[in-house]
Formats: structure tokens, C-alpha cells, sequence
């Protein structure tokens, strides 16, 4: 099932690069159902906040009625960063299921690991790795072709 909702987060992430928007999807899953799904925005927007995970937080409150998540699953594409990262833990979010990891900017295991530390009221279990060639690809395409453009 990790592998399906990963897909779903991939399709997200698609709609993100089409829109020349870095190419990070997210999806929530409560009762094996995706009741949230969101893709970066900041470009669109002209919102530093509106991240693909942010995003996909906001549409899942609105589906539940509250702020608390947790009985729910956050599939990402990429690691998030520490804002993100923060507002999984802040959500009470169940499981973050990683893509691939962001080893410059990663705050969920590679710099920082803010839904884990012990420190804080609430943790999240993380699982990483999952559909990891494909979600690491996707990124890797996109910033290529930012780089062939300049």
C-alpha cells in the first residue's frame, strides 16, 4: 500500500513541475482513503508557507474538523524541510512516509530530525526509501532543466 499512496504523491508532484513549481506531492491518508493531496505552491502563491506538505495539512484539518491528525499518514515525495517538518509534528501526524531524502535542506532525518526527537510531546514514526529512485528522479529532472534554461 506504501508503494500506491507514493504513486498518488508522484501524481502531485507532476502537477508541481508542470506548473514550473519545485516538484514536491503530498498526500494524507486516514482509514486507507486519501483525504488530503497537495503539490508546492510557492511560485503560484507567491506563499513561502505553501509547500506541497503544508498544503496537504490544511486540506486534511478542514476533511477532519480539527488540528490534530493522529490517526493519519503524510506521504511525501522528498524530506521535508523544517517548517514542514515542524508542522507534521505540531499536526500530531501518525507516520511520515519519505520518498526520497533531502540530505541540504532535510529535516526529518538527514540535517534535523524534527518529527522524531524525543524532546517534544509528539512523535512521528518515519519510514524512508519508499519509491525512492522515482521521487529522487523527478527532482533531479526538474533542476536540470532549470539549470539548461538560465
Amino acid at each position: 500500500m506504501q508503494e500506491y499512496y507514493m504513486r498518488e504523491a508522484l501524481i502531485e508532484a507532476q502537477k508541481a513541475m508542470d506548473l514550473k513549481e519545485v516538484p514536491i506531492g503530498a498526500v494524507i491518508v486516514y482509514d486507507d482513503k486519501i483525504i488530503a493531496r497537495a503539490h508546492n505552491l510557492r511560485e503560484t502563491a507567491k506563499d513561502p508557507t505553501a509547500h506541497a506538505e503544508i498544503l496537504a495539512i490544511r486540506q486534511a484539518s478542514q476533511v477532519l474538523g480539527g488540528w490534530r491528525l493522529p490517526n493519519c499518514d503524510l506521504y511525501v515525495t522528498i524530506e521535508p524541510c523544517p517548517m514542514c517538518a515542524g508542522a507534521v509534528m505540531l499536526a500530531r501526524i501518525r507516520k511520515l512516509i519519505i520518498g526520497a531524502m533531502d540530505k541540504k535542506g532535510g529535516a526529518a532525518g538527514s540535517l534535523l530530525n524534527i518529527p522524531g526527537d524525543d524532546r517534544f510531546n509528539h512523535n512521528t514514526e518515519i519510514i524512508t526509501g519508499v519509491l525512492e529512485e522515482e521521487c529522487a528522479s523527478i527532482m533531479k529532472e526538474f533542476f536540470k532543466e532549470l539549470r539548461n534554461k538560465s
